[in-house]
């Protein structure tokens, strides 16, 4: 073999652990983001009608405790869940949280809910992909946080069936493949506001009034206008089934009136003095007011 011919063949052997080694980098550096994203999120579990996963976030806040994740519900077309309160009819969600790691408390948010309407009366709840925001607050912020949900729901498209599912994720303060979803999410929650203040979206009075066969109550609201605008009503302890409030037609230009009856009480319940949940949303805005309503005149 020539000098030359050797020469060529320590070339061509040098190019080949280039290219080989460049080969590895750009796999690499492409897997990478995807692994990244895999590990912000936990695996889907569920059927072709509903499923449900926990998304990570970066955390909350520069210099806090607390961590940002998300429950994401996966509807098929359809297919609808329900709110903290289902309203005429549903379930809601029940969480489980107790086998996660390191994990001090959690917050669940809700972001605003829809008004749906169907045979079965009149519920509130999400339809499509909706996240449910959290908060996580660490025993110990130095180490690790692994949060483990169990969840039963229900989904109903003509008839209701229950769900349920189970996720898995490892929550750190890194920026997260989920962020914009989740802040996107959690910009839908609605924002706590006072009685009568002042505000492009706002609860102006609410006022309790006779009525046979209960007591009702009207709510006055100003929004822009043109609707849509929805309001819904919860009472101080879970067991409480008021009706959904329905919209009185006519009013002030920008003002709008609701009223509901103080029905569905539990056993014993008094409404005279009670503090009620209001959540008034209008599109991606929404507000909640805790009161309690004034005795009319």
């Amino acid at each position: 073999m020539t000098a030359f011919t050797k020469r060529s063949v320590m070339i061509a052997s040098t190019l080949r652990q280039w290219i080989s080694a460049a080969t590895v980098c750009v796999l690499l550096s492409a897997s990478s983001p995807r692994e990244a994203a895999a590990a912000d999120a936990s695996s889907w579990d569920g059927d072709v009608r509903s499923a449900v996963r926990l998304v990570a976030g970066s955390g909350a806040n520069p210099g806090g405790d607390a961590l940002r994740a998300g429950v994401e519900i996966r509807l098929a077309a359809g297919w609808k869940t329900y709110w903290r309160y289902p309203g005429d009819s549903g379930v809601p969600p029940a969480f489980d949280f107790s086998k996660s790691d390191n994990v001090k408390s959690i917050a669940i948010m809700w972001p605003a809910p829809h008004r749906m309407i169907d045979d079965g009366g009149s519920s509130i709840g999400y339809k499509g992909d909706v996240i449910l925001p959290l908060r996580i607050v660490p025993q110990d912020s130095k180490r690790p946080v692994t949060l483990r949900l169990g969840i039963d729901y229900a989904i109903c498209e003509k008839l209701c069936v229950p769900a349920k599912g189970s996720a898995q994720i490892d929550l750190g303060r890194a920026p997260s493949a989920y962020d914009a979803p989740l802040a996107a999410a959690e910009a839908k929650v609605p924002k706590a506001a006072r009685l009568g203040e002042a505000g492009p979206l706002a609860i102006r009075t609410i006022r309790r009034e006779p009525g046979v066969p209960h007591p009702h109550v009207v709510v006055e609201v100003e929004a822009p206008a043109p609707p849509p605008l929805d309001l819904f009503v919860e009472g101080p302890t879970a067991d409480w089934a008021l009706p959904l409030p329905e919209p009185v037609v006519g009013g002030t230009p920008g003002l709008h009136r609701f009223v509901f009856e103080l029905d569905g009480l539990p056993a014993g319940a008094d409404s005279a003095g009670a503090r009620l949940r209001f959540t008034l949303v209008s599109g991606d805005d929404a507000i909640d007011v805790l009161a309690v309503p004034e005795q009319g005149r």
